[in-house]
Formats: C-alpha cells, structure tokens, sequence
C-alpha cells in the first residue's frame, strides 16, 4: 500500500501550485536576511541578535503554520490576499526597525533595555513571521491535495529559499539597498497574487493587482532617497552611508566635527585624543621607529600621529574599503594630507590576510575594533600575534587597545582582558599594560622600557606636538598604582589564551554584553559552569538527562511521536546553523555581506533533503528506519567537526548538509503512518519551526555565551545519540 499518491490529474495545475511555494521561500529568506541586517544596525552590530532575531523569525512562522490548521482546502483567492498583506507590510515593517530607537530608547546613542529590544525584536518580525506561516500551510495544503507529498512541498518551498538568499546576496554586492530589496520583494509578492487569480471572472481584481505593482516598481526609483531620509533618523546630520561587507557605515558632521558610525555604533569622532595617546605611548618604547605597519584606525587618526615620530616608511592596512571612502572624504584637512603624506602607502585588504606577505618592521599599531565581537574577535588571538611576532625587526614593538573599566574589572572583564594577555603571551617576551579607561597593551619579544623619565626624553626631542601626552602624563602612567596592580591581575588570572581554533574571549564578550542589561552576569562564574579544559561541568548537564525521559513518553502517542522528531529535527538545525554561523563570523569577520549565502546553503540542504526523500518514499513505498537512524548518525558527525568549521564554503557546505539531514528527518516523520499528507503539513511544519526556535535560543543565550563554541558542539552529537529513541 503506497504512503502517498503522486499521480497528477492535471499537470498545469499542479505547475500553478508550486508557484505560491516557491515564493514563500524565496520572499521569506530575501526579506529574513534584510530584516536581519536591519536588526543588526538597530541594535549596534551585536552578532546575537542575528540569531536571537532567527529564533523569533521562526516563532512567529510556527505560530502562523498552526493558524486555520483545521481548513485542508483554502481558496486560492485567500492565498493571494496574503500575498497582497504581506507586500504592503514589508516596507511598513522596515521602517519600524528603523525607528525602534527613536520610538523607544531614553537617549540618543544609547542602548535600548534588554526587555525593550526583545520585545521590539519580536513585533517587528511578528507580522510578517506569521503571514508566511500561513502562506506554507496553505500552499502546501493546496499543492499536497494535487496528490503530491509533503516532503516534496517542503522541498520546493527551500528551493524557493535558494533562490531568496541568492538574489539577497547578489543585491548586496550590487551595491542594492535595504528598501530597495524590500520594495522588490512586495512587487514579487504582488506578482504572485496576480498569478493566483488569473481567471477571467476576476479581470478587475487583476487590473488592480497590476496597478498596486506598478507603484511598487516606480518606489524602487525612489528608494536611495528614501533610503538615506530614513537613516538619517537617527543620524541627524549624516553627510553619508553605504553598506559595506561588515556592516552600515554612516557619516556626520556638526560643527567641524566628523563622526562615523559603523552599525550604528559609534567607531570614532576627528575631535576625540584616543589615537593620540594609543600611537605616541606606543611609539615610544621604540628608539628609531622607522618602518611602522598601521592596521585599521587610520581615519581615526593614526596615521597622522605616527608621522609625528618621522618615520621612513609607513604603511596603513584598512580592512574596510567602504568605511575608509566614505569618511575619507569628509576628514579635516589634516587628516586627508596623512594620507599622502612622503612614504605612506595605503593598502586595502584583510589584515590577517596582508600580514602572509608583508616585509619587516620596527612598530605595529593595531587598530582594529576592540573583540565586542566575533568579526574583531579574531585579531587578539595568539595565532594573529604570532603573525605580527614573525614581521618585527629585532626589538620591534607592536600596540592595540581594549576598553576596560578605570577602577572595578568585574570576573568576567577580568577574565576579557587576561586571555587576550593569555594569547599575547604565546607569541611576546615581555608585555606591559598602561591602565585606564581604555587600556593600552604594548609588547615585544625585547625587553620594555618601565622608565619613565627615558620616554620623556624621547618625546622631548621628537618634539611631539600633543593634545594630551606630556611628559607629565607619562609620568603619571607609569608611576601610579594601577600601572602594577594591573600588571599583578592579568599575571594571577588563569584565563585560557584566546585562539583561533578555541576563541575564548568570545564567550566572555558575549556574556558581557548581556551583563549591560543583566549587571548580574558579570560577576557569575563560568568556571562553575565550564571549564576551558574539560568542558560543562556535569551538574550543568543534569537537564539533558531529562531528554531521554520525554522522548520515551513521546513515542506513546503516534501524533505526538511525530511532532516531537520533527521538532528535535528543527532545534538540532539552528544549533548547528547557529553555531556555524558565529564561528564563520569568528574566523571571517564578513556575516553582513555572506549571511545571505549561509541561509541559501541552508535552504539548498532542505530542498535537496526533501526532494531525495519524496523519492525514496517513491521507490520503496515508505521510509524505513535505517533511513532516520543513518540521518541521526550524520548529525552526531556533523556535531563533533561544526566547531572547526573555517572559511566561507566550508560553512556552506557544513550547512547544506545540515539541511539535507533536517529535511531528512522532517520527512521521515511526515511518511511514517500518514496516507493523508495534508494533515502533516500545519503540526509537523510548525514543530520543525518552533523546535528550531528554541535551538536557536539556546545557543544564542545559554550554550554559546556560557558554555562555548567546542562544548555546543558536544550538545549537539548528544542530543543527536538521544533522538535515537523517536526513530
């Protein structure tokens, strides 16, 4: 007895069917990755929210695909009119993410409550979450009754998502902004309505349906103007913005002052004396610095202050083409002359990348972002300071900064600070530390100069022109208190160097971030919850003994069974989606631009996941249970590598097999002991969502920031060997 019937009675129907499918994928991962982007600017590049926003995309999804889950037989005029809702939406919902802090942050500049951005979080992604929900069920719904499976709907629909994130991307690189994307997709949703209703008893309807996308394809000519109106929101005096690979750059100016924003946050104003104090403390400790290697900061000013110290050769690497053009052109005169002055060259490329094959030199000024997050993360590893050790002259000096807190480190800066000091460690002999707000490490594998009176000196016959810097000043540095108490910590702190393949400072970064919101966290104890060495603690593990207890409860009830292995499917999914995604960040640093890939090699996995099981079911007249045991196999070997995933293709390729074995699994349970496919689609696919939702999560804000990248991985294989039992 066959599981299903694939017989078409009417094949051009059947043709029409997949239409409304493949657009629900293609506009919900086109108008997921913009949403994204957005979110990622509205709450100041915290790469979390990328996933946190993930988790409630997939909520409100489920929630949509339960909505009239009773009607098996929707009208396609119904269809279409959510098609209609959902154009009109998209813009009206990029423009609240536009002005979320407008609406609802106490200031200017600052950070919304940790309740606020969650719940603005959510109701901006509620709308249109739900309205694809309902869109899937009905379609599948539709396509299912043409005698088709529900594997193969779930496949056309992730095909659809393919083709989303493509274009997402495509859009990106082109240079196509987010409103412009936006309108696109609702002049694509209004297209697919037009093709839903095309009989001739609706010409009317029709002739209204063209006209409504007409207005959408003459607002994409608008839409940089509008585009730029609306950023400036919350930039009132913006002269500037363009998206880059790594994020949204903006550009004021009020008064003389220049400022530039990278997401929103604010990356450096021409007035500040940062650079200056960074550059000149730094320089100092060489007695001839002659050839100087700048990464990052030049606009900030670094260039400018290192030529104070005459050096001959001078090079300034700037990972980030987009924000240097923009703010480049709106520097003071000083600043723009830096830039040509004799011996400067200005190189644009990867830091990491430029230091494979540079020359040799006696300083090297890092100035990088501080590692708030995984995209700077990776320039203060002890694999990036080995780098900068192999290009140094015989006693060489190399600098970088990290904001810190002037008097009180809590355990979990303490903990930030010493495993970078850690990873410092691996690669320089002697490390010194001049405290502050903002503090200033300085290595070399010399040793350091601790006088000051010798520093003075060489300041005086520089004749350093400074703002702030005087021999007063150095004094004082190196002469307080603070200068050997801090020394003393980071010495007695035993914090696991921050690496490439283990980026510890990460999961502190992280944790610290949400101790702006829950001051709490800054002070708990990961090493109660777990260890760099050993992993999670086992008291911390007692919850996933609980998991084999409820899935044996499950398998009592055939509909229950069902909902419960689909949902596992979802949650292992955006565990591994989530945890690729960060360490791609982590090790890449470039998730704005690529985020469109990463979800089109996801949606590839689906779609190939359920076409091939639409045809095994085919062939073998069911799915038998070496076929779910084989897919749970691969997942637990797709837990143990996920963490030591690097470069762009393979975390694609990493994620289309994740897809393929969700797919799989979804399948699996959607052909066990269902011949009426329609009523799988609204439990089973909103099991699959909200399962993924609470995976994400969990990996957002419990197991990545507490527990790390090596040990979600370890959940992931466990979890997988537990889900056994649902076969």
């Amino acid at each position: 007895m066959r599981v299903f019937n694939s017989a078409i009675r009417n094949p051009q129907s059947a043709i029409v069917s997949m239409v409304p499918l493949l657009s629900v994928g293609f506009l919900s991962i086109l108008v997921q990755t913009i949403l994204l982007r957005e979110l990622s600017v509205a709450y100041y590049g915290v790469e979390l929210i990328y996933t946190l926003a993930i988790a409630f995309w997939l909520l409100w999804t489920a929630a949509g695909a339960l909505i009239s889950r009773s009607k098996l037989n929707p009208a396609r005029f119904q269809l279409a009119a959510l098609f209609v809702l959902s154009a009109i939406l998209l813009p009206l919902d990029l423009s609240f993410i536009r002005a979320v802090r407008l609406i609802f942050a106490p200031a200017p500049g600052a950070y919304l409550p940790f309740v606020t951005q969650v719940l603005s979080m959510a109701a901006s992604l509620l709308p249109v979450g739900i309205l694809v929900g309902l869109q899937f069920q009905w379609a599948a719904k539709t396509y299912v009754a043409g005698g088709k499976s529900l594997a193969l709907a779930y496949a056309i629909e992730s095909a659809g998502g393919l083709g989303g994130g493509l274009c997402a991307t495509l859009f990106a690189m082109a240079g196509i902004g987010s409103l412009t994307t936006v309108l696109i997709s609702s002049l694509m949703a209004t297209l697919t309505a037009y093709a839903l209703v095309r009989t001739p008893e609706t010409r009317t309807l029709r002739y209204a349906l063209l006209a409504v996308a007409a207005l959408f394809a003459a607002a994409c000519w608008w839409a940089p103007r509008l585009d730029r109106r609306m950023t400036a929101w919350n930039h009132p005096y913006l002269v500037d913005t363009r998206d880059s690979p790594y994020g949204r750059v903006s550009v004021t100016r009020y008064a003389g002052q220049v400022s530039v924003f990278e997401n929103d946050a604010l990356t450096f104003d021409s007035e500040g004396t940062e650079a200056e104090e960074f550059v000149q403390l730094t320089a100092l400790q060489h007695p001839n610095p002659a050839h100087v290697l700048i990464l990052g900061g030049g606009i900030e000013g670094t260039v400018r202050e290192t030529l104070s110290h005459s050096p001959r050769q001078l090079d300034y690497v700037e990972l980030n083409p987009v924000l240097l053009a923009a703010a480049q052109a709106q520097l003071p005169p000083e600043l723009q002359s830096s830039f040509t002055a004799p011996g400067v060259r200005v190189l644009i490329s990867d830091p990491r990348d430029f230091l494979k094959r540079a020359g040799q030199y006696d300083l090297i000024l890092v100035g990088m972002p501080e590692p708030a997050s995984g995209q700077a993360n990776r320039f203060y590893t002890g694999e990036f300071y080995q780098e900068c050790a192999s290009r140094l002259n015989p006693g060489g000096v190399i600098g970088f900064r990290l904001r810190s807190s002037e008097n009180l480190w809590t355990p979990q800066l303490r903990r930030r600070n010493a495993s970078i000091y850690a990873a410092l460690k691996t690669a320089f002999a002697d490390i010194e530390v001049l405290p502050g707000s903002t503090n200033t490490f300085i290595a070399s594998l010399a040793p350091l100069s601790r006088d000051p009176a010798l520093l003075a000196e060489r300041f005086k016959q520089r004749r350093i022109n400074a703002r702030l810097v005087s021999p007063a000043y150095i004094r004082y540095l190196y002469e307080n208190d603070r200068f050997r108490q801090v020394a003393a910590a980071l010495k007695s702190e035993s914090a696991p160097p921050n690496m490439d393949f283990r980026p510890a400072c990460y999961q502190y970064t992280a944790v610290l971030w949400l101790s702006k919101f829950m001051p709490r966290l800054g002070f708990i104890d990961l090493d109660a919850i777990v260890s760099p060495e050993r992993g999670i603690r086992w008291p911390w593990l007692m919850p996933v003994f609980a998991v084999p207890i409820v899935f044996g409860l499950a398998r009592r009830r055939a509909s229950l069974h069902r909902a419960f292995l689909s949902g596992t499917a979802g949650f292992l999914g955006m565990l591994v989606e989530t945890l690729l995604m960060l360490q791609y960040q982590v090790k890449s640093g470039v998730l704005f631009q690529n985020i469109g890939i990463l979800l089109m090699s996801f949606m590839a996995g689906l779609a190939l996941g359920g076409l091939a099981a639409d045809r095994i079911a085919w062939r073998r007249q069911g799915i038998s249970w070496s076929w779910g045991a084989g897919l749970l196999a691969a997942f637990i070997a797709l837990g143990t590598y996920a963490g030591r995933a690097t470069g762009l293709w393979t975390t694609s390729g990493l994620l289309l097999l994740a897809g393929v074995l969700v797919a799989g699994i979804f399948s699996y349970a959607a052909f066990r002991g269902l011949p009426d496919q329609r009523l799988a689609v609204s439990p089973l696919y909103s099991a699959d969502l909200i399962g993924g939702c609470l995976g994400s999560l969990a990996a957002t804000l419990v197991l990545i920031p507490f527990a790390g990248i090596k040990a979600t991985g370890i959940v992931i294989t466990v979890l997988a060997v537990m889900s056994g039992l649902l076969l």
